[in-house]
């Protein structure tokens, strides 16, 4: 069996642990995978491409992250035409059929990561919002996951809201353009944790002696050990890895003619220094998603 396995860039370190994941679970379960990625980050025609090339090259099934909610439909069609089972982890698709659809409560894990940020903040200050690419689900999501926290903290109040694209170097530039022109912000609620990395190299770079307190989301480990360090205060595990490697098994279950969830949903955990040490490894080091207890609750 051969999957092929699609991720939105290069640059995100959880699409690298989502590659991770796929092959790993393959390698485990007797497959194999191909991966198709776009060269620039989250590029549509590139990704439309991928998809009519991997569809030439005729997988048994797909574990797919559309580069844009929308703007890949028409590709995506060509599964089906094709006959190829496709597997949807992170962000839902909006057209053709999926076996499978593998992912987190976005607004849920936002809204936790922000309430846990608004606590450490005594329910009052300034905050920084550093959001996401416009066109992922996810970033509107967790946008709305936000909202709802300081909707119930209304003594927290946003200075400005930054485009952050998901990247470190983007927030990174994003955060130095207003480093000056906000001082004494509190803190700064970060839709990824690449981006809370951008924020601190931003930090660096200007020399800020009074760091705000930082949030991400992705519980990558490079975050993980800044919170282990001090430098961040939390992160939200929105654990792309294990999405990849539940949905990759869920393919090859399907495969072999056992039926399998048309959703799956991980829970919410927070990251912080209390319990940081069961995430602070590398990628390779963490332990895989039980299918039997993560799935099926046994």
């Amino acid at each position: 069996m051969r999957i092929a396995v699609f991720t939105k860039n290069r640059t995100n370190p959880a699409y690298a642990a989502a590659r991770l994941g796929a092959d790993r679970t393959a390698a485990r379960l007797g497959a194999t995978t191909s991966h198709y990625v776009p060269d620039k980050p989250d590029d549509v025609e590139e990704q439309i491409a991928l998809i009519e090339r991997a569809v030439a090259e005729k997988p048994d099934a797909a574990v797919f992250v559309p580069v844009d909610e929308t703007a890949v439909n028409g590709a995506i069609l060509r599964f089906d035409a094709a006959n190829i089972p496709l597997f949807n982890i992170i962000t839902p698709t909006t057209a053709g059929r999926r076996v499978t659809f593998v992912g987190s409560d976005d607004r849920a894990l936002a809204r936790d990561i922000a309430r846990y940020l608004f606590k450490a903040m005594k329910g009052r200050g300034t905050i920084i919002v550093v959001e996401g690419t416009p066109a992922s689900a996810t970033s509107r999501e967790r946008l709305l996951g936000f909202r709802d926290a300081l909707a119930d903290t209304p003594q927290i109040s946003v200075r400005c809201s930054l485009p952050g694209e998901y990247q470190r170097d983007a927030a990174r530039r994003a955060f130095l353009g207003v480093i000056h022109q906000w001082p004494g912000v509190d803190a700064v609620l970060c839709a990824n944790d690449a981006m809370a990395l951008g924020v601190l190299d931003a930090l660096d770079e200007a020399n800020e002696q009074n760091a705000p307190l930082i949030v991400g989301v992705n519980a990558i480990p490079e975050a993980v050990a800044a919170i282990a360090a001090g430098r961040m205060l939390a992160t939200a595990d929105f654990n792309a890895m294990a999405m990849s490697e539940i949905a990759t098994e869920a393919a090859i279950r399907h495969l072999r003619g056992e039926a399998v969830p048309a959703e799956i949903i991980l829970p919410v955990q927070i990251v912080d220094v209390d319990n940081c040490a069961q995430w602070n490894m590398p990628f390779e080091a963490r332990p895989s998603p039980d299918w039997h207890r993560t799935v099926l609750g046994r």
